[in-house]
C-alpha cells in the first residue's frame, strides 16, 4: 500500500501528517509526503528556506514515530492541489491524506480550495482530518 500525505506545516497538515504516519506504521504501508509549491519566476529565495522548513518540520514529526517515510519537495508550476492529484497519479498511490480548514464561501471563491480539489479529483479515497 502506498500512502500520500500532503503537508504544509499547518496545524492541519500536522494533524493528517501524524494520522498518516500512525496508518503507514500499522499497515506497513510507504509513505510519501508531498509539499507542493508553485515555484517559477516568482519565488524568492525566502519561498524556498520556507519549504526547507516545512520538510524539517516534517522530518521531525518522521523522526519520532519512527517511521520509514519519503519526503518529497514537489515544485511543477501548479496549484498544491493539482500537484497532489497528478503527483498520486503518476505514483500509483492508494490512499491520500490531506488537512482540511473550514472557510467561508467567499473564501473558497476567492481562494479557492486545495483539499476540495483533491477530494474531487483524485482517483483514490482521500482522507480528510481538520
Amino acid at each position: 500500500m502506498k500512502i500520500l500525505a500532503g503537508f504544509n506545516g499547518s496545524a492541519v497538515s500536522k494533524a493528517a501528517l501524524d494520522l498518516a504516519l500512525n496508518h503507514a506504521k500499522a499497515f506497513n504501508a510507504q509513505l510519501i509526503i508531498a509539499i507542493s509549491a508553485v515555484g517559477g519566476s516568482r519565488q524568492t529565495i525566502d519561498d524556498v528556506r520556507a519549504i526547507d522548513e516545512i520538510a524539517n518540520v516534517a522530518k521531525g514529526m518522521v523522526a519520532q514515530k519512527n517511521v520509514d517515510a519519503q519526503i518529497n519537495e514537489l515544485i511543477r508550476g501548479m496549484s498544491p492541489g493539482e500537484d497532489l492529484v497528478n503527483y498520486a497519479r503518476e505514483n500509483d498511490i492508494d490512499l491520500i491524506y490531506v488537512g482540511i480548514e473550514k472557510r467561508s464561501r467567499t473564501q473558497k471563491i476567492l481562494l479557492g480550495s486545495n483539499a476540495q480539489y483533491i477530494i474531487l479529483k483524485a482517483h483514490c479515497p482521500v482522507m480528510t482530518v481538520k
